[in-house]
């Protein structure tokens, strides 16, 4: 199977947790942000877009008449509209408020969220805003994967992202698995997305408990279908250049 077929999520027994299970038989485990998180992601992006806000009531007075009121309030659409749409697509599922919260947007099995689903779910933030976000954090309480409505139109989902996605069954531990990555310090993984590493992640730390045939066979698919898109790739058996891969992948976002 391909990388890029869509994952199937699983509900687990924890509320705040999901179970994805990708093509490759490699099951990973997504946490959920709950309202908390993603209230303190959201002040923190509020305080940023409103500073360039504040620049614009200097030049531009809302009250000076209908030219200017309609100035600011387009301004102030674009702003919030494109502030999302571009972090989030460019960010890796991130706007800088997310970033600090460790929050990330991603698609409901797990894959990077597109530009088509940003532009979505940030269309429906006119509707969850409603009530100073009382719409939308309704929908989050009621909703079993904590979704406002922009995320169920869209089909996306907020997780954490800075404890790292567990596995069925696994302990919580202090500290990630990390790997050696060699010559990798040098290659270019910007086209290797976060749902791939995720994956790639995934498989390497339950590659212990695969039967053998399975394990190599689900390497080399991982290894084909990223290989391309390293630039600067060196020759390495399939596990090694995925430990290398990930390894790479985590300095840069570093």
């Amino acid at each position: 199977m391909s990388i890029d077929e869509p994952a199937r999520a699983v509900p687990v027994g924890f509320e705040d947790r999901l179970a994805i299970a990708t093509p490759e038989g490699v099951e990973i485990e997504l946490t959920l942000a709950g309202l908390g998180s993603r209230f303190s992601a959201g002040l923190i992006d509020f305080a940023i877009r409103l500073l360039p806000l504040i620049a614009l009531l200097v030049l531009v007075d809302p009250r000076s008449g209908a030219v200017g009121a309609a100035i600011f309030v387009l301004a102030d659409f674009a702003l919030q509209f494109f502030y999302y749409v571009l972090f989030e697509t460019l960010g890796g599922g991130r706007t800088p408020g997310k970033r600090a919260a460790g929050l990330r947007v991603v698609r409901s099995g797990g894959r990077p969220v597109t530009f088509v689903r940003s532009m979505l779910r940030n269309i429906m933030r006119l509707i969850d805003a409603i009530g100073f976000y009382f719409v939308g954090m309704i929908t989050i309480f009621i909703t079993n994967n904590n979704q406002r409505l922009g995320d169920l139109a869209a089909g996306t989902l907020v997780v954490r992202d800075r404890y790292g996605d567990r596995r069925r069954g696994d302990a919580p531990s202090s500290a990630a698995v990390t790997w050696d990555p060699g010559a990798a310090v040098s290659w270019d993984v910007s086209a290797v997305s976060a749902g791939d590493v995720a994956t790639v992640r995934a498989f390497l730390e339950r590659r212990s408990s695969i039967d053998s045939r399975a394990r190599v066979d689900l390497a080399r698919q991982l290894t084909e279908r990223l290989r391309p898109l390293v630039g600067g790739a060196s020759e390495a058996n399939n596990e090694r250049f995925l430990e290398m891969l990930v390894a790479a992948k985590a300095r840069r976002d570093v």
